[in-house]
């Protein structure tokens, strides 16, 4: 299953410390040419950051970030028409995989931190015909399996009772 939340530290004793960056350097290289929205906000007290206030501010940027990379700890990109590469360096960096955010923790400004996320989020579309399904209640929540042997494509769905529910609801319109 994947990580919803990856979070990297430098000189953690996290033995996925290392994949953590890995995975997070890789999906800061996937930004090469996309447009980012780049946010930076004060950390006020011991607040997380997704309760931080995102909302669009003046000071907010939008541009499409060319060659960014990771050299070491160090998170570099460059901005449309500036020769200028610009970095970074962490002391902390957590990657939000749900609402493709990254986090990044400047080593320079500890009360900072600096939001970067897609300006869009494209989701990957799966089109299933006529699937098996397979229906597993277990325990608290609920599993629907749809497999589609031609495609080799397994899809698990795991519905709380209310969603379920809804979703019932909606199929018996």
């Amino acid at each position: 299953m994947m990580q919803l939340k990856t979070v990297w530290k430098p000189g953690s004793g996290n033995p996925e410390n290392p994949q953590n960056l890995a995975t997070i350097g890789q999906w800061w290289v996937n930004l090469n040419g996309k447009e980012v929205t780049w946010q930076q906000r004060i950390i006020t007290g011991n607040s997380e950051v997704d309760q931080l206030d995102w909302e669009p501010k003046r000071f907010d940027e939008n541009f499409a970030i060319a060659n960014p990379e990771i050299r070491g700890i160090t998170l570099y990109w460059h901005k449309p028409d500036s020769p200028q590469e610009r970095n970074t360096t962490p002391y902390q960096l957590i990657l939000d995989s749900l609402h493709q955010y990254l986090y990044i923790f400047p080593q320079s400004q500890k009360e900072l931190v600096i939001r970067v996320g897609l300006k869009t989020i494209t989701y990957q579309t799966i089109s299933l015909t006529n699937p098996q399904y397979l229906y597993n209640p277990s325990g608290e929540n609920s599993i629907l399996t749809l497999q589609d042997a031609t495609q080799q494509l397994e899809v698990k769905v795991t519905m709380s009772p209310e969603n379920l529910k809804q979703l019932l609801r909606q199929l018996t319109r």
